[in-house]
């Protein structure tokens, strides 16, 4: 079966095109991005505007058009917290239905934890214990923790780069008192969640999914995305500390020319260091994990285990 995930982030729009049936691993076949960046249009009453909503129509109409090329037989499509989070996310997913035919699911921060943490499951297997999940997108850190597939514990924090960004840090390089004044926020907010997971003992394997901290990792010397999904990558609080103050020093240009930095990117990527920084801390992480898989593998995991059999 040929599925089409259709991911409404806070960052991108990203259609995955998988070949995929119960019981074996999706098989990715086309990928479409197109950089919308919702969490950047909400007006000061947290409203998607017009021009967010028509561009934000425009761009599933091309994903359609790709999926179709593509020869896609369903269609997953699924928002997160820009939609999720916006004042009048009823009239955008409505207006999306209306004008491309499109069902936008909007997830819940604790339903994109656990389908997360799903994906990650299923890429490590049992043999990893208990896991500790860390995804940070462009609105929103989710955390998730258990030894099954279903995570013990998951929760969604407002501590997405993007949002970030955009809220806390308004110069090129930034300023230092901003810099401090962010990473204390991050550090309040992530501390309030702690006690949840760590009553539970401390886990096995800990893991993060997302472009944030493929990209950290990258930088910290990681091997290159081109060299395939089964190299194994890891990304050390030691090494994270060490490029904080760096990229706090650096405009957004200089961070683009870092390795596996995009330039659409590269503004967010000293607020995400922060979230992870705050969290492999916080949480007693020394070293962690980067999986291939994450929410959009989840969607189609979950969906394919509701299929019937036969």
């Amino acid at each position: 079966m040929r599925l089409g995930v259709l991911d409404v982030g806070s960052n991108t729009v990203h259609l995955l095109v998988v070949d995929a049936h119960a019981g074996a691993a999706p098989l990715p076949a086309h990928s479409h991005k197109a950089e919308l960046r919702l969490a950047e249009l909400l007006d000061e009453d947290g409203a998607i505007g017009p021009e967010g909503i028509d561009r934000l129509v425009a761009t599933i109409g091309e994903a359609l058009l790709a999926a179709e090329d593509k020869g896609v037989q369903e269609l997953l499509p699924f928002a997160t917290s820009a939609v999720r989070e916006a004042s009048n996310a009823d009239l955008v997913t409505a207006r999306v239905r209306a004008e491309t035919g499109v069902d936008l699911g909007v997830l819940s921060g604790e339903e994109e934890a656990r389908l997360t943490f799903l994906a990650a499951r299923r890429w490590y297997g049992w043999s990893a214990g208990k896991l500790l999940l860390l995804d940070i997108g462009g609105g929103s850190l989710e955390v998730a923790y258990g030894i099954d597939e279903e995570p013990d514990a998951a929760v969604s924090l407002p501590l997405g780069a993007g949002r970030l960004t955009a809220g806390w840090l308004p110069g090129d390089p930034p300023d230092p008192s901003d810099v401090r004044a962010l990473r204390r926020h991050v550090r309040a907010q992530i501390a309030g969640t702690v006690g949840e997971f760590t009553r539970s003992g401390r886990p096995d394997h800990v893991v993060a999914t997302s472009k944030t901290f493929k990209q950290l990792a990258r930088i910290a010397g990681a091997a290159r995305s081109s060299e395939g999904a089964y190299v194994q990558r890891t990304l050390s609080r030691a090494s994270l500390e060490e490029w904080v103050p760096k990229l706090a020093a650096m405009t957004s240009e200089q961070r683009a020319t870092l390795p596996g930095v995009s330039v659409g990117r590269a503004p967010q990527l000293l607020a995400g260091a922060l979230v992870a920084e705050g969290a492999m801390d916080l949480f007693a992480v020394d070293e962690l994990e980067v999986c291939p898989w994450a929410l959009r593998e989840g969607v189609i995991l979950r969906h394919l285990d509701h299929l019937p059999v036969g």
